[in-house]
Order: C-alpha cells, then sequence, then structure tokens
C-alpha cells in the first residue's frame, strides 16, 4: 500500500487539537509538510506544530474568505486539503436563534468550500490532489436538537460530491469521512455522561472512537493508494448507523 506524502503539502483546518490534530499527525508521518489552521487555540496549534516538527500553525477564520485566501497566499500551495473545522450550537429547533443556526452553517460548511475554492487551481494546475471533508453520521440521519449542525454535515456530504464530479478529470479527489462518537473536547462539552453512555450501547462495537482512529480513514483517503476512491462518505462510526 502506498501511504508517501513526500513532496506534498497538506492544509488541515481546526488542525490544533482533537481529531484534527490527529490527522495532522498521520499526514506529517507520511512525509507531508503540514499547515495547521486555527481560529481561536493559538497555543494547542503551535503545540502540535512544535511535535511534529516541519509543520506550521497559522491562524485565520475559514468562515472569512478574504483571511482563506490570505492563508493561502501565505502558506500554499496545497496538494492535500482536509475541511475539518466545526463547532457545536445545540439547540433545539424552537429554541435555535438565528446566530446559532448561521455560526454553525458559516464554520462547518461555508468555510469547506472558501478553502477547497481557495486551493483547487493550484491542484489543478499540477493535475492532482485531495480533498477530505469531515462530515459526521449526524449528516446522515440527523439527531434532535442539532439541527444546524446535521443540516451543516449534510451540506459537505452534497459538496463532496459535486466537488468530486467536477474535479475527477483532472486527477484530484474529493471525499468525505464521517465519524460516530468519538471521544474529544469538542464533543465532551456537548454531551453528558448517561448520553456517552447509550451511545455506546447502540454501537456494535461497544466503545467510543478515538480521534486516531478517524485520522487513519483521512490518512488513507490521502494517499496514492486512493486515487480511484472518489465521492464516497467513509462511515467510520464502530457500526453505530448500521
Amino acid at each position: 500500500m502506498d501511504l508517501d506524502l513526500s513532496g506534498r503539502s497538506a492544509l488541515v483546518t481546526g488542525g490544533g487539537k482533537g481529531i484534527g490534530a490527529a490527522i495532522c499527525r498521520e499526514l506529517s508521518e507520511m512525509g507531508a509538510r503540514v499547515v495547521i489552521n486555527y481560529r481561536a487555540d493559538q497555543r494547542a496549534a503551535e503545540a502540535t506544530a512544535s511535535a511534529l516538527g516541519d509543520a506550521v500553525a497559522f491562524g485565520a477564520d475559514v468562515g472569512d474568505p478574504e483571511q482563506v485566501a490570505k492563508m493561502v497566499a501565505e502558506t500554499g500551495p496545497f496538494d492535500v486539503v482536509v475541511n475539518n473545522a466545526g463547532m457545536l450550537r445545540d439547540r433545539l429547533l424552537l429554541r435555535m436563534s438565528v446566530d446559532d443556526w448561521d455560526q454553525v452553517l458559516r464554520t462547518d460548511l461555508s468555510a469547506a468550500f472558501h478553502v477547497t475554492k481557495a486551493c483547487v487551481p493550484q491542484m489543478l494546475r499540477s493535475r492532482w490532489g485531495r480533498i477530505v471533508n469531515i462530515s459526521s453520521i449526524v449528516g446522515l440521519g440527523g439527531n434532535p436538537g442539532q439541527a444546524n449542525y446535521a443540516a451543516a454535515k449534510a451540506g459537505l456530504i452534497g459538496l463532496t460530491k459535486s466537488v468530486a464530479k467536477e474535479l475527477g478529470s483532472r486527477n484530484i479527489t474529493c471525499n468525505a469521512v464521517a465519524p460516530g462518537y468519538v471521544h474529544t473536547e469538542l464533543t465532551k462539552s456537548s454531551i453528558t455522561e448517561e448520553q456517552i453512555a447509550e451511545l455506546v450501547k447502540l454501537t456494535p462495537l461497544r466503545r467510543q472512537g478515538t480521534a486516531a482512529e478517524i485520522a487513519a480513514a483521512v490518512a488513507f483517503l490521502c494517499s496514492p493508494s486512493a486515487a480511484f476512491i472518489t465521492g464516497e462518505v467513509l462511515v467510520v462510526d464502530g457500526g453505530l448507523a448500521a
């Protein structure tokens, strides 16, 4: 299996911690030069970059196309893009504000559009590229209290399939990874221990996932060995959605 990304450059949005940091570690171990995007937690991003050696942390709000353009101009071009940045504002529909909706769609969906659009021209010139969008099983089946998050993650799947069809002829693949429940700082703050126990009970593998397991799936889709896979949604959930 060819997992070598030597000589390639990779951008991981929201890469400072959690699943993003695990993805950065995998891509770096495969030989890629990694740029770790962060919005607020500079310390975590710089710590991750320092641990990897040949990596750079860059602060930018990827929901803002001007900041994205500046980031790509200063740190790109990129052969590999992982749209991982995300946020939660969980509320039942009748209690969800317009701002709750807008901010989650901006960060979890629009940001992937801005970043992909900014990075694709170089991929087209080199006729090689890997784009991976981090969706969720919530985007496949919905979830009470997460109408905004579910809509954004479902939108990422539609974006993935459309981009795959547009760019496939130029040897650029675009896929999505849809994690189930993974223990991270973000998810831990939005779910109770009782809810975690119930999810584990419903998961055939009877445990939570890890950031490293999601990162391994992303790394494969970014590798030369995944050259004939595009437009797909790889569910990594321990069988929860089955």
